[in-house]
């Protein structure tokens, strides 16, 4: 295996991470003499679902967890494949109906534009450095999704894109009206480079490789559910794909087997405690997460409004009041939980 795979494997699986923390926090605690000082871990998205396995496997270590966004159910079929892309096209269709009808005709515009051949990438919308049609779509898509799950409330990007979307002048085509949304949300440049996406090879080569091989999310595109052009995930050319690409093949079951996740909450009501799942319902992420509690001490904090991440985040001066009562929430639980860790100390 090359040097740099191995690199990836090495640091990549999930194991490791957990284990380096557990060992980090154990050597801080010795060396501070806090052996007795309680450890909440937080995490986010990815790192949510660290923070949650992490409390469930080394309960001797921390004291309880706070995971926000943490999509932990999008493995091995317990969320339906296209939630993800269903709860996107919901944002969008709530901000704009001609929005989101505009945004599911273009992908077919965009193959006519194709077959023609008479255009380049940047004369059509205004983006270069593509190899090709799929990869002009793969832009669009993360462009979409990544101002669905971060709608934040100080920028709303979904409402922007819409608004440049929707503002250009009765009659203009379907790709005008899309390019008019690029630049609501990128600006207006002679030609949008898609790098500013897809250059990261490492971090796209590493989480590629995890997801190829652990963290298997079977999210796909159902035919006609979503403003998006059908791509139904198919294991077989999932596992097609991760041998080329990484030499692995994917263990679609691993996580459920080794961390659970079916039927949780049965299983975890009377296994684990002090676990906060928080999810904000504008975040596509949230259609994977624990959205209702699941025992008095595993709770889900839920809002309308909120994007991925959002409650952990600085706050600041224009924060909603409902995300300032989102942050008290969880820090009123993390209280409690040092009050009696504490009274349990000396009682002992």
């Amino acid at each position: 295996m090359p040097y740099r795979m191995q690199l990836f494997v090495d640091i990549s699986t999930l194991l490791k991470p957990l284990a380096d923390y557990a060992e980090i926090l154990l050597h801080i605690k010795k060396t501070l003499s806090a052996e007795m000082s309680p450890i909440i871990v937080v995490g986010a998205s990815y790192g949510g679902m660290l923070a949650a396995w992490f409390r469930l496997k080394y309960p001797h270590i921390a004291l309880g967890e706070v995971a926000s966004s943490a999509p932990i159910l999008y493995f091995d079929n317990i969320t339906p494949s296209n939630a993800y892309y269903d709860l996107v096209s919901k944002d969008f269709r709530e901000a704009s109906e001609s929005c989101y009808k505009t945004i599911k005709q273009s992908w077919a515009e965009i193959d006519k534009a194709a077959a023609g051949k008479k255009w380049t990438y940047c004369s059509l919308l205004k983006v270069q450095n593509l190899q090709d049609v799929s990869e002009l779509k793969d832009y669009l898509e993360f462009m979409y999704t990544g101002a669905a799950q971060y709608d934040d409330p100080q920028e709303y990007p979904v409402n922007k894109a819409c608004e440049g979307i929707d503002g250009d002048s009765e009659g203009t085509y379907t790709l005008g009206r899309i390019f008019s949304g690029i630049v609501a949300l990128r600006g207006e440049n002679s030609c949008h480079d898609v790098d500013e996406f897809f250059s990261d090879e490492t971090l796209d080569s590493s989480w590629g490789w995890q997801t190829c091989s652990e963290m298997v999310s079977p999210i796909g595109i159902g035919k006609n559910e979503t403003m998006f052009q059908a791509d139904p995930f198919y294991l077989t050319e999932y596992r097609d794909s991760c041998n080329k690409s990484f030499g692995v093949v994917p263990r679609p079951h691993w996580i459920t087997t080794y961390y659970g996740g079916h039927d949780i909450r049965v299983v975890l009501k009377r296994f684990g405690s002090n676990i906060i799942f928080s999810n904000g319902h504008r975040d596509p992420c949230s259609s994977a997460g624990v959205l209702e509690n699941i025992s008095d001490n595993i709770i889900a904090v839920t809002t309308k409004n909120s994007s991925h991440c959002l409650d952990i985040q600085p706050a600041t001066e224009d924060d909603p009041e409902w995300l300032v009562m989102q942050r008290k929430i969880e820090m009123d639980m993390v209280h409690d939980w040092f009050l009696k860790y504490s009274a349990d100390l000396l009682q002992n």
